[in-house]
């Protein structure tokens, strides 16, 4: 299988691990129980699943009011998403 497609298979993965870890986290925080660490959120978005944390702070309303989430995930989000082009455009 050509490398693009296992990587595009992994991005998905991640990306749908930290939507949903920060759907869990926001029901966890209304309901009580075990929240999911902001260091293992942000080391999902960092580690490929961007998209996903962005799309899961808007859907969810999770930590938006945080400094650190609003600007952290975009700019990791920005230096993916430019990595992605510069990749298309090089390779």
């Amino acid at each position: 299988m050509d490398m693009r497609v296992w990587w595009l298979v992994y991005l998905a993965v991640m990306n749908i691990a930290a939507f949903a870890a920060f759907g869990w986290d926001k029901m966890k925080a209304r309901w009580g129980g075990w929240r999911i660490p902001e260091r293992t959120l942000m080391a999902l978005a960092l580690f490929g699943g961007s998209v996903g944390a962005w799309a899961g702070m808007k859907y969810f309303r999770h930590k938006t009011k945080k400094a650190k989430f609003k600007v952290g995930i975009l700019v990791i989000l920005t230096v993916q998403c430019l990595g992605i082009i510069l990749n298309i455009v090089v390779l």
